[in-house]
């Protein structure tokens, strides 16, 4: 099964050479195409190119995507790899029909692997989940994401969460393809258990930064007895905190 999807798994997980090839389009070739061989008009890469244009765009639907791509001009076909048919070399676009139907059989846990980005020399990771927007409909829950994001908002992978299941369960298969030597890894009070701490520093030679809560209350009574007035403040961070406006302090 896909490390990130209730689906069978159409590709093992990418290597490191995969993800490192400096072309989307390279990257993408790795996925294997899950449609028949006959009747096929547009490379799987094309489509894909086709769809990740269109949503950054802005366009948040299957239609939209499929109207921007008979909008698109004869160039921006060629640069996505649209083949060129007829004696005139005419490049048609791929319907909307198609690209819902590549997207919904693409093995989503190498599409989000190959377009991540490697952690390998950055100083910290954050791992954090969220309902996504618009996905809940009249027999299922909302698609909950698991999501690992470098400083400055590079993505490195994202996963869903099982349904009737909670991010823990997630946790450690999401960062689990990466090399996290030496990288400080951030989460929320969900994640703050022995076992998530453990195999961060044991298994993936990594540090963690890791709220505490109250639902511990004996490592929090423990930590509130610390002599923290008393540690120097090694960073202070004043200015607009989004909905809070408070100060970051962090002690030596």
């Amino acid at each position: 099964m896909c490390r990130k999807s209730a689906m069978v798994c159409l590709v093992k997980s990418p290597t490191n050479s995969q993800r490192a090839l400096p072309s989307v389009a390279d990257r993408l070739a790795v996925l294997p195409d899950p449609r028949d061989r006959r009747g096929r008009r547009h490379s799987l890469v094309s489509v894909l190119l086709t769809a990740c244009c269109a949503v950054l765009t802005g366009v948040r639907s299957y239609a939209a995507v499929g109207q921007w791509a008979a909008n698109a001009p004869q160039d921006a076909l060629a640069r996505l790899g649209v083949r060129a048919l007829g004696p005139l070399g005419v490049r048609r676009a791929p319907a909307t029909s198609t690209i819902r139907r590549v997207l919904t059989l693409v093995c989503p846990g190498g599409l989000a692997d190959l377009l991540g980005r490697d952690p390998v020399g950055a100083e910290s990771l954050t791992v954090d989940g969220k309902s996504a927007r618009g996905s809940r409909t009249d027999t299922a829950a909302a698609a909950h994401l698991l999501c690992a994001v470098l400083p400055g908002g590079h993505a490195v992978a994202q996963l869903r969460v099982p349904d009737k299941t909670t991010e823990v369960t997630a946790f450690t298969a999401l960062p689990a393809p990466f090399d996290l030597a030496g990288i400080t890894v951030t989460a929320d009070a969900l994640h703050t258990c022995r076992d998530h701490a453990k195999w961060l520093v044991e298994a993936k030679r990594a540090h963690y930064l890791m709220v505490v809560k109250r639902n511990q209350p004996t490592l929090h009574a423990a930590l509130r007895s610390l002599p923290w007035k008393q540690a120097p403040p090694a960073a202070t961070t004043a200015g607009p905190v989004t909905g809070t406006g408070r100060h970051a302090r962090s002690a030596r």
